[in-house]
């Protein structure tokens, strides 16, 4: 009779899951004997960069990637690439260890103490089940619940001496998780439609999860309208090059509000728009209309008014597209193009580094972004364009770009993958280099280098409070990078940036380049 472990890999295989992130402990070692030649464990020298790593990929791959992790403590260390993660969507198995059965109720070393409770509320799924042959039923539930709508992270705990226990095998279960918008919410939504005099539309991250970008502009153009982007958003989410793009919310009430409400209607699709980072009331303006198209039954629930359609994204853009009338155009609130900071004269500052890394970088590159101070000057500089081309952490928290590039990278490495990173950003996941170094991945790694926590800083002065250990100096990127594997150069000049960077967007392999910001 198979073991449990037979029965877990077959499933693994049927599945397409034969690529797993981590970073293994004793209470994982039985999952890995005989390991099938045909699988692919890529290892992270931390959890949290093996857990970053493996969102980097399900993002890239539209697939659910598994992570192995070690009981607790390793566990612990992933936590705050899970809450990643789960702001992000992504599809993600997270399995870890646990002790043998016969000793849990002594408290064992490296036991976890309920480890369900252990990842809550950042899992969509989390189970240690009861019994060994449980587990591959386990594992096919966590499958079908990680990739439906909204998609996010399970997780699965095991105990050690539960592979070698025999177990049947499964079959699979077919699942269908992206279901249309209800025909009756569609008709409403048409209607209303037809009715706005000045409409807005603001997306969010979902439209490019849900390949839904060409739809979304499609519609934009026959409504003649102008397009916001979401607050924080971690996809793109609109052609910032198009002559409607209007530009990006900031995750303030007041701001959003100045923003949408002289529209009549404003047409939310896969965003979590009214999600702010600081505490700042609309004084008046109210934003009304608001029809609100989401695959998510959580982000429609906190819809402060209006009307809430769930379902794919996507397919609800398709049937406004069939019923849509084209609009005469309108002159919008369009972003102008900046004025170049790319002068070999002058300092080195963060929009000179973006500027040249818009022209310089190849059309076709993914870019990783974890640079939150220069955030606003990426968002005017940096264009997006193509779907599947930025990604960026929703959470809020550090740790997620160094290493999704390189999961990014694994999943499709057809084409270049850029990390662009604060100095502060990079230390959290910066052992990805390792992985990167030994896989001989093409991305390269651009580190904004400011010496300090930049972001910090701003938001000290912004509520007058001191920005206690906000500095960073004496940081050697390039010997941490060399030392892990990873060719690596510096540049404090404008001349010396643009030839580093014409050099490693033009050869293959993992690169790092340290650009040495000017305040």
């Amino acid at each position: 009779m198979p073991t449990v472990r037979d029965v877990v890999h077959a499933f693994m295989r049927e599945r397409g899951l034969t690529t797993v992130f981590g970073n293994p402990g004793s209470t994982e070692l039985p999952y890995f004997k005989n390991w099938p030649a045909d699988f692919d464990y890529v290892l992270g020298l931390q959890e949290s960069a093996a857990l970053s790593m493996a969102d980097g990929y399900a993002q890239v791959a539209n697939k659910p990637a598994i992570v192995n992790l070690h009981s607790a403590a390793g566990l612990g260390h992933a936590m705050g690439s899970l809450v990643t993660a789960y702001k992000n969507n992504t599809p993600l198995i997270v399995v870890a260890g646990q002790q043998a059965r016969s000793i849990l109720p002594f408290e064992p070393f490296l036991g976890a103490t309920d480890p369900v409770l252990h990842v809550k509320p950042y899992v969509k799924w989390a189970c240690e089940p009861a019994r060994a042959k449980d587990v591959p039923r386990a594992f096919a539930r966590a499958c079908a619940i990680a990739m439906s709508e909204p998609r996010g992270p399970v997780f699965i705990s095991v105990p050690v001496d539960d592979w070698e226990e025999p177990a049947d095998p499964i079959e699979l279960l077919s699942t269908f998780a992206a279901p249309a918008p209800q025909k009756e919410a569609m008709v409403r939504a048409a209607q209303l439609i037809s009715n706005a005099r000045s409409p807005v539309i603001v997306s969010g991250p979902e439209v490019d999860r849900a390949d839904g970008l060409e739809a979304l502009t499609d519609l934009a153009e026959k409504l003649a309208c102008p397009v916001w982007t979401s607050p924080m958003a971690s996809r793109i989410c609109f052609p910032e090059t198009h002559t409607q793009f209007a530009g990006f919310l900031p995750a303030r009430e007041d701001e959003i509000a100045a923003r949408l409400s002289k529209h009549d209607l404003v047409l939310v699709f896969g965003a979590p728009v009214f999600q702010y980072h600081f505490h700042a009331p609309s004084a008046g303006n109210v934003v009304r209309n608001i029809v609100q198209f989401t695959d998510d039954m959580n982000t429609a629930s906190y819809t402060p008014r209006g009307v809430s359609i769930v379902g794919n994204v996507r397919q609800a853009l398709l049937a406004l597209n069939e019923v849509a009338v084209q609009r005469p155009p309108v002159e919008a609130a369009l972003r102008e193009a900046p004025v170049l900071a790319w002068d070999d004269n002058a300092g080195l500052t963060v929009p000179a580094a973006i500027d040249m890394i818009a022209r310089l970088r190849p059309d076709s590159a993914r870019i990783f972004e974890e640079a939150p101070s220069a955030r606003s000057v990426i968002q005017q500089r940096l264009r997006m364009e193509h779907p599947s081309s930025f990604y960026a952490t929703a959470s809020g928290g550090l740790g997620f770009a160094i290493s999704a590039a390189v999961g990014g990278s694994l999943a499709d490495p057809s084409r270049k993958a850029i990390a662009l990173v604060g100095d502060g950003s990079s230390l959290y996941t910066i052992q990805a280099l390792w992985t990167a170094a030994q896989r001989n991945l093409d991305i390269v790694f651009i580190i904004l280098n400011n010496q300090s926590y930049e972001a910090l800083k701003h938001i000290s002065a912004m509520m007058q409070a001191p920005a206690v250990g906000a500095d960073l100096p004496g940081v050697d990127f390039k010997a941490l990078a060399q030392g892990f594997g990873v060719s690596a150069s510096s540049a404090e000049t404008i001349p010396a940036a643009r030839a580093e960077l014409e050099k490693i967007f033009s050869r293959p392999g993992p690169s790092l380049l340290e650009l040495q910001i000017r305040l």
